[in-house]
């Protein structure tokens, strides 16, 4: 496939894009302009597949309860997963309890200052690395993400598709041939933010675009089919039934390990199947795990369908609320927590769900 429809001088695209910057570009983050690595780290962990408007809320309560690297290097896994709840994705934030404590064990607390050791830190790719390195060091790497690849795939005509290996390859080298080298931090934010603004993803504002004589997508009408991707995602559905198994005022509650979704977030005894199933059965395979006691437990209620959509799964279930008079063999690791203890522990987005509407569903659980 031809990468590419057409080409323009690398320094008219720098010189538009940072006039722009200079002039039009009003969007205001409190991290822009930031030079602590530990802070624009940070911001950056968050932003990955969170919106801005989302992620703001969660950078400002980390830098208020962690100001220092060290401070969430220090922190228990349970509260720094509490704080990140809500945001998905949790294994950015196993990587980010990783590298805090790497950084304050083994460096005394100081973030390392070059590219490749930036890049060397866990949980942080190319895309990353060139962030903290332009942005607190001025070093010039160009960053690559998904506004960059919009705006260069529909302003250069590039047809090769964004999420092939080829294509990362040519869009990182024409980034890198594009990138002012002298402001490099300056360049890398301006050319973000036009593609947050102005070359969005849908409804770009291409009549008053600064590029809009010369762009290929706008000139060809192809707006819309920039960037190409060559793979299309499969989605696995999953049925969760999570049982609300109630003993003396407490709940059991277990932590979920293994390289599964929501790895070390707590949850309910939980019983999956690929199907959806009646609620007789669900009861009959508690009993046969032991988890509820034959004639000794009365069951309160069973709510309405809950969905999550996840990235490559959709998670479907109810919640199952039972009363045990004994309590019955609770699954590995599972432990009796009062409703204020809950409280404390971090859960999936799924479970929130129904916590915040289990009031409205049963008065009597807890």
């Amino acid at each position: 496939m031809k990468k590419t429809a057409k080409k323009r001088p690398t320094d008219e695209f720098s010189t538009l894009l940072l006039k722009w910057n200079k002039e039009k570009n009003t969007r205001d983050m409190p991290w822009k302009g930031e030079k602590d690595p530990y802070r624009i780290w940070l911001s950056e962990i968050i932003l990955q597949q969170t919106r801005v408007e989302q992620g703001l809320a969660y950078y400002e309560r980390f830098i208020a309860k962690f100001p220092t690297i060290k401070d969430l290097a220090a922190a228990p896994d349970t509260t720094v997963f509490k704080l990140w709840e809500g945001l998905g994705y949790y294994s950015r934030c196993r990587n980010l309890l990783v590298t805090a404590r790497y950084i304050s064990s083994d460096l005394n607390g100081v973030f390392p200052d070059t590219y490749d050791d930036i890049r060397a830190l866990k949980g942080i790719g190319p895309y990353t690395a060139s962030a903290i390195s332009s942005f607190a060091y001025n070093l010039p790497h160009a960053v690559v993400d998904g506004n960059v690849f919009r705006v260069l795939s529909r302003i250069f005509g590039i047809l090769t598709p964004i999420d092939s290996t080829e294509g990362k390859k040519y869009f990182t080298e024409l980034a890198d041939e594009l990138l002012d080298k002298k402001n490099p931090g300056l360049y890398n934010q301006a050319i973000m933010d036009f593609g947050a603004v102005v070359c969005k993803p849908a409804l770009p504002l291409c009549p008053t675009c600064v590029y809009n004589k010369d762009c290929y997508a706008y000139l060809e009408h192809k707006v819309n089919e920039l960037p190409v991707k060559e793979k299309k995602t499969s989605i696995k559905k999953r049925w969760f039934y999570y049982l609300l198994i109630e003993h003396k005022g407490k709940l059991a509650i277990r932590q979920r390990t293994g390289k599964d979704i929501w790895n070390q977030l707590y949850e309910f005894p939980v019983i999956e199947t690929t199907a959806e199933q009646e609620t007789a059965a669900l009861i009959d395979m508690a009993e046969q795990q032991e988890w509820i006691i034959p004639d000794k437990y009365s069951l309160s209620f069973v709510s309405p369908l809950f969905k999550q959509q996840l990235s490559h799964q959709l998670i479907a279930g109810r919640f199952i609320s039972i009363k045990a008079d004994r309590s019955g063999k609770l699954p590995a690791g599972a432990a009796w927590v009062s409703k204020k203890e809950m409280a404390e522990y971090p859960f999936p987005k799924f479970i929130n769900q129904f916590l915040e509407k289990r009031d409205a569903i049963d008065q009597t659980l807890f």
